[in-house]
């Protein structure tokens, strides 16, 4: 579609890989231990064994994996060129035997998929549009009427002035976005640039993904929660649109995680505006236990000038866990137990 990105964005294997569905990619092959069969003795062979001396000579695949497999599938000796023209079409996108042979391990049938037909539209189609990556989690989308669906929706977000890279954030954060109605995506476009957020802003994506994912009534609902809790209409959006993600998320979950940060940690509601991004946190998995250990820490006196625990919360685990639970576990017996006593973790290594 459009082959100026194609050839911007130097596809990797592993991102080609993912056109087919994950569940059928694992780890690669070990190489073969077995002595392999040569054509000296397959002469007179079955079209298994044909289909076997194949998948281990032209495929790479260990003997005792080409035998499972040739139980599945069966090659035909007279119209092997089409599987070797779908051999050359694979390594033509940088594929290297033990990705192939990592197709062909869990899916032998693979080996029957048509190139002009079937694969090399889907590979340009999802590679033109910069969404190669999203396949990765939604392998669906190639059993999509590509000119039907999602060409329709792609054509619009471009027409609206969305620049390519964050067509292809948004399919990879809210994929099913670009399969809905289009009356549908052409109503959530104009109501988030209606917010104040343009095509071109770097929320915008993730500010349609949201929407998108809910009714009118359920957005409208999400606002009243909100409103009830202490904010305007005015701080409510104003949030949303430096993080839209705070919507997403069910009234329980919203109410729940008000409800500890000024119930417990005594923040004022005005501070949740301050760091929206507290609303993506799990409070029982990490708020919580983070929130015991500095408290148990504080009564020690061990630590004094600590970060505002909202900003606190941002950092990763591994820093958290270095910086306040390890280093103190030995002066403070069972701190392993406040910090696991919540989040339902163990200590590494045990």
């Amino acid at each position: 579609m459009r082959l100026s990105l194609c050839l911007k964005m130097k596809l990797s294997p592993s991102l080609l890989i993912s056109l087919l569905p994950k569940r059928f990619i694992k780890t690669a092959p070990s190489p073969p231990t077995t002595p392999l069969p040569t054509r000296s003795n397959t002469t007179s062979s079955s079209p298994s064994s044909f289909t076997l001396q194949f998948l281990v000579n032209s495929c790479g695949l260990p003997l005792e994996t080409a035998l499972t497999a040739s139980k599945k599938f069966h090659l035909n000796e007279k119209n092997i060129h089409k599987t070797q023209s779908l051999l050359r079409f694979l390594k033509s996108h940088h594929f290297v035997d033990t990705h192939i042979a990592d197709l062909i391990k869990k899916m032998p049938a693979f080996l029957g998929c048509k190139v002009e037909n079937n694969l090399k539209p889907k590979f340009e189609f999802l590679a033109a549009n910069g969404v190669a990556a999203a396949l990765k989690r939604c392998s669906w989308l190639l059993r999509v009427n590509r000119n039907r669906t999602m060409q329709t929706n792609i054509d619009l977000l471009i027409k609206e002035g969305l620049p390519l890279d964050r067509l292809a954030k948004l399919i990879i954060s809210s994929p099913r976005s670009l399969l809905s109605k289009h009356d549908k995506i052409v109503y959530a476009v104009n109501s988030v640039k209606n917010l104040g957020l343009e095509t071109n802003d770097t929320m915008f994506i993730y500010a349609l993904g949201v929407k998108m994912k809910m009714t009118d009534t359920t957005w409208k609902k999400k606002i009243e929660v909100m409103k009830s809790l202490g904010w305007s209409e005015e701080e409510i959006f104003g949030t949303f649109k430096r993080c839209p993600q705070i919507l997403q998320y069910s009234e329980k979950k919203i109410r729940i995680t008000v409800d500890f940060f000024i119930n417990s940690v005594d923040l004022g509601p005005e501070i949740l505006l301050v760091y929206p991004s507290l609303f993506c946190l799990s409070v029982d998995k990490r708020v919580r236990p983070w929130y015991n250990v500095i408290n148990v820490l504080k009564s020690k006196n061990l630590i004094k000038r600590e970060k505002k625990f909202p900003s606190l919360l941002l950092m990763s685990e591994k820093k958290f866990l270095e910086n306040y639970v390890d280093k103190y576990a030995d002066d403070v017996p069972g701190l392993w137990e406040v910090y696991t006593g919540t989040a339902n973790t163990k200590k590494k290594g045990t």
